[in-house]
């Protein structure tokens, strides 16, 4: 049944919604009725027979006709509540008169529209739906009835047809059949249903006063829950009963069909259902189509080609309501081995001689071929008894034979209405119009035609699958590359448009995987780089969009942000990218946002291989080099650069769009020498990337060649050696990123390992080679390669070094190196002091020094005073820091000695300042130590740039060393604000002496910060002084500090500590 013809009852007006209502078409029916019955007097019309109908049939017929015109109702409606009135006045049996008179109209719906009809029998039924043509609705109604009902009235039909049997009885059976095949359970009208309801509600018993004689009763199964149990058996039967009558060849044909049909319907016979593949269903249902289109004398000729259609996909698509047994299989394959063998020879004349193939023997060469497979299973498959056996073989060979000398008839049916048929079946959305849209999507002959696209656009929906949106892309661009003409253009932006609609229905995920079919095939340009349409306007399209969404940056808006960027990405994924990846290093504070949308689209993860097919490269990494990289003008944009990478390595639950081996191969190994300018954003990205752990077992360090990038970075190390004497104009990654480098090479030490080369050989090669190239280097960065050396190499360290150290021979050996000669013990040891905290504590538990010979201690405190000018200005502030603590702890171990003297002191300060030692004395060796560094031997040694550098070094001691300051008075049992404000105004001065012998300028900032950090603690610490004198202290040393800084030469630093000391001065008075 059609799905116009549910619920069909109450659509048209003046037709009953009721099928029994009693209205002008059941006063209609009741006239044609009577004057039938008029007719045939004096018999009455239950004992209507064939031969009566030509002449009692016709008010019946005109009555129907009458119906038809007055009341169009959809489909025919009126014919099957005819139909089914007629019938249900056969089945039901009349009520007692009383009964009747009484409550039958009360009670019994149907009771006042049988009361109009006479009583009939199945002759009016039968010749009435044959009059009528619609042997389907008496399947429908015929199904409805319950199974055992259902079987009698069919055996009634056949009982019928069996007498006096004429072609139009044998096409009314055939018809019956073939309608029952195609028929499908659960759609049922209104009509159908409430005769259903009513014979059910009766008990479904045929009246005994039938004009028939009660059929003969063939063997079925009667208690089957199906109303369709037996029928297979019964039709069988029937066709066994009439084929003696069955002579025209299309009606041969026909019977042949429905029995083959019907066989291969059966489980037994074959291997299960399967679709056929919708290229041949395609061109089956064009096939039946072209057939009824040229056949006049075909009841589905004056149809439109959507009814067409749909009747084709009923025929393609046909259910067994019921299984045929074993017995009854082999008895449906025996009747069609004996009427092949009657009719084949003939059969097959009249197929070789007609012109032009009826759609009874299209489907009879079908049926037989499908027919044909399923015997070859079942002989492979089964277990057939000898009898068995003889069939199947028999059926076979003839099946073969027929086939052989008539399938060639088939190759002239016409099927060329495939693209209207599969369009016809999208619009009406049949059975197969999912298979059908992914054909229609990728049939290239039959794109953008004018029917082809307003399908695609007035059927959109059905489109909205990603592998549907692909198929259509590709035939969007197959398109455009050959036809270049205006009207072309019209049609890819209709396509593009409904295209692109189709995409914006699906989810994210589906998003995705349609960006990533369009980015294999045509790459990061996508659609824009073949279809014109889409580079139209689509730049100006992206600008506008990004502007929008970097304007109202928000979690709520992320889901608003990728929907928008999802369009843009299916149409130009490269151009999008890019300018997210542009806009993200521009825009402060947007980078983390437009992160987040871009790995909301996992498909960009592409990798492309078009450049060198043996070395994918990723998508999202090309567009950051192109767009960005190398453009980068601020440190901010630095920044917001390495943080909007950082995201794409590490979006949290998203999907990482880029690899850390990625990022390293493009970022940092091409750039990791010292003149390059992305040296130091490189550094900073390997940082990163080494700190993001491994997805696999195999470390993604492997690929990324460890032991070339550990000798990239150690000579960059060895660089710093040479860094105050490199030439101005070349260019070198600043001191503060040698910490950076220091940091990195030790992260790689613990990351490279044995498991990072394919075998342990040539792990030892490859430490050998390492080895060898870092030789010609300074020796201190191979002791931080000690950790991937492991046992394999010993610490190499200049011979002087044992002459202080004692240093175990299994671990270090010496080497006689030009440059440490004579007395460079101390310097070997102190630069051992800043590789590590680990090496440094090691050299502090290895230093001899005898301080019992005060000889030896004065020589090793000269000594070192030479080594630290020697290293400071070389020194980062890391190794700066990791410096310090040595000289910290050799002065509280009493090995350096360092004299404090009272160049800074007017009188003897009756002070405790034990605890304050180590503090005057530091301040003190540093002052020597640029003493050292200022005098006449030594100014010429550093550049004027080191110097601001060194004074930096030396300014941040003085801030730690005030945070001791302050530390060790708070840890102090008793008050010590005169102790502390003395040595305050001690590291005041010697920080004026440092600034008043600098030989460069502007290095006056970083002092003048120091200095007034010093002078606000001494304040502090003065006022914190309760002792009766404090106020004339306070003065004489408020005259000394300022008597000290008038002698400072720097105007700028002079007057402002001036100015802070007068405050002072002014603050204390109060």
């Amino acid at each position: 049944m059609e799905p116009a013809e549910r619920g069909a009852a109450a659509m048209a007006p003046g037709c009953p919604g009721d099928p029994w209502a009693v209205g002008e078409e059941t006063a209609i029916l009741h006239g044609g009725f009577l004057l039938a019955a008029r007719l045939l007097q004096p018999r009455p019309l239950r004992e209507l027979r064939k031969a009566d109908w030509p002449r009692a049939g016709v008010p019946i017929t005109d009555a129907l006709r009458e119906i038809g015109e007055r009341c169009p109702s959809p489909r025919g409606l009126w014919k099957k509540e005819a139909v089914a009135i007629v019938w249900a006045k056969i089945l039901l049996p009349a009520p007692p008169a009383a009964a009747a008179l009484e409550c039958g109209w009360k009670e019994d719906g149907f009771f006042s529209v049988g009361a109009m009809i006479p009583d009939v029998n199945h002759t009016a039924l039968f010749e009435l739906v044959k009059a009528l043509g619609a042997p389907r609705l008496l399947v429908q109604l015929l199904l409805a009835l319950p199974p055992a009902a259902c079987r009698g009235q069919l055996e009634s039909l056949v009982e019928y047809i069996s007498s006096e049997t004429s072609p139009s009885d044998v096409r009314f059976f055939l018809d019956v059949w073939w309608e029952v095949l195609k028929h499908r359970e659960g759609q049922e009208d209104a009509t159908v249903s409430a005769f259903g309801d009513l014979i059910h509600q009766h008990g479904g018993e045929s009246p005994l006063e039938d004009g028939l004689q009660p059929p003969k009763r063939f063997k079925g199964d009667p208690g089957s829950a199906s109303a369709a149990s037996g029928l297979p058996t019964v039709l069988l039967q029937g066709l066994k009963q009439i084929r003696g009558s069955i002579a025209q060849p299309h009606l041969r044909c026909y019977a042949l069909a429905n029995l083959a049909e019907l066989l291969c319907l059966s489980s037994e016979l074959g291997p299960g259902d399967s679709p056929l593949p919708i290229t041949e269903h395609l061109a089956k249902v064009s096939a039946m189509v072209s057939l009824w289109s040229s056949d006049t004398d075909c009841q589905y000729h004056p149809c439109g080609l959507g009814e067409k259609v749909r009747e084709a996909e009923r025929s393609m698509s046909l259910l067994c309501l019921t299984r045929l047994s074993r017995e009854e299989l082999f008895g449906g394959l025996d009747l069609l081995c004996s009427l092949l063998q009657a009719w084949g020879e003939e059969l097959q004349d009249t197929l070789r001689g007609s012109e032009e193939l009826c759609f009874e023997s299209y489907r009879l060469l079908d049926a037989l071929a499908s027919l044909g497979k399923n015997l070859d299973f079942i002989s492979e498959t089964r277990e057939l008894g000898e009898g068995e056996t003889k069939v199947v073989s028999e059926l076979t060979q003839l099946t073969k034979d027929f086939l052989r000398d008539t399938s060639a008839v088939l190759e002239d049916v016409d099927t060329s209405l495939v693209s209207s048929v599969a369009m016809a079946i999208i619009a009406q959305r049949l059975d197969r119009h999912v298979d059908t849209c992914s054909v229609f999507a990728s049939e290239k002959t039959w794109a953008f035609s004018k029917a082809w696209v307003e399908c695609l656009v007035e059927n959109k929906a059905l489109f909205q699958t990603p592998e549907l949106v692909l198929k259509l892309l590709e035939t969007l661009v197959n398109f455009t590359t050959s036809h270049h003409d205006k009207e072309a253009q019209e049609l890819q932006m209709q396509v593009t448009k409904a295209i692109v609609e189709c995409y914006t229905g699906l989810s994210l995920s589906d998003k995705n995987k349609v960006i990533s079919g369009v980015l294999l095939s045509w790459g990061g340009p996508g659609l824009s780089q073949n279809v014109q349409v889409v580079r139209e306007g689509f730049q100006e399209d992206l600008n506008v969009t990004l502007n929008q969404i970097t304007e109202s940056v928000s979690d709520e808006g992320l889901a608003r942000a990728v929907d928008s960027m999802a369009r843009l990405m299916l149409l130009s994924p490269e151009a999008t990218v890019k300018q997210v990846c542009h806009l993200a290093v521009v825009n402060l504070g947007a980078h983390q946002f437009l992160a987040q949308i871009l790995c909301s689209f996992p498909a960009l993860s592409f990798l492309e291989s078009h450049e060198d097919p043996g070395r994918p490269r990723s998508l999202v990494v090309r567009c950051l080099e192109e767009a960005v990289w190398g453009k980068l003008s601020t440190a901010r944009e630095e920044e917001q650069f390495l943080q909007f990478l950082a995201f794409l390595l590490q979006p949290g639950s998203a999907t990482p769009l880029v690899s850390p081996a990625e990022v390293t191969k493009a970022f940092v190994l091409p750039w990791l020498k010292s003149d390059s300018a992305q040296i130091e954003l490189s550094l900073q990205i390997l940082s990163k990337v080494l700190g993001i752990p491994s997805c696999s077992e195999e470390h993604w360090i492997k690929s990324c060649h460890p032991f070339p990038l550990l000798l990239s970075l150690c000579k960059l190390l060895d660089g710093y050696t040479k860094y105050w004497h490199q030439p101005r104009e070349q260019l070198f990654p600043s001191l503060e990123t040698k910490e950076l480098i220091q940091n990195i090479l030790c992260q790689l030490c613990e990351l490279v390992g044995p498991e990072t080369v394919p075998s342990s050989e040539l792990w030892v090669q490859s430490l050998a080679w390492l080895h060898r190239k870092v030789a010609s280097l300074d020796w201190t960065v191979g002791l931080r390669l000690k950790k991937l050396y492991g046992d394999h190499f010993k610490n190499e360290v200049p011979a002087t070094l044992f002459e202080i150290c004692r240093l175990p021979e299994d671990e270090w050996t010496s080497q006689a190196w030009p440059a440490y000669g004579a007395g460079s013990g101390l310097l070997a040891w102190m630069e051992c002091c800043c590789v590590s905290p680990a090496l440094r504590d090691t050299m502090l538990a290895l230093l001899t020094v005898n301080v019992d010979n005060p000889e030896e201690v004065n020589l090793f405190s000269k000594g070192f005073l030479v080594a630290l000018i020697q290293v400071l200005p070389w020194c980062s502030h890391g190794e700066w820091k990791r410096l310090v603590p040595v000289v910290e702890q050799l002065l509280q171990r009493q090995v350096l000695h360092v004299p404090y003297t009272l160049e800074y002191v007017q009188h003897m300060p009756l002070l405790n300042l034990r605890p304050f030692a180590c503090h005057l004395q530091l301040s003190v060796l540093l002052l020597r130590g640029f003493q050292l560094l200022c005098s006449s031997s030594c100014s010429s040694w550093l550049p004027p740039e080191a110097w601001l550098h060194v004074v930096q070094l030396y300014c941040a001691s003085l801030t730690d060393l005030l945070a001791s300051l302050k530390a060790t008075a708070g840890a102090a049992a008793q008050p010590c604000a005169q102790e502390l404000s003395f040595t305050c105004i001690q590291l005041f001065c010697h920080l004026l002496h440092v600034a008043a012998m600098l030989p460069a300028a502007g290095c006056e900032e970083p002092l003048l910060v120091v200095a007034l950090e010093v002078l606000s603690q001494y304040e502090v610490c003065s006022k914190a002084d309760g002792s009766p004198c404090a106020a004339l202290r306070r003065a004489n040393e408020g005259h000394f500090l300022q008597s000290v800084t008038d002698s400072l030469g720097h105007e700028e630093l002079r007057s402002t500590l001036l100015q802070k000391l007068s405050k002072l001065g002014a603050r204390s008075e109060h």
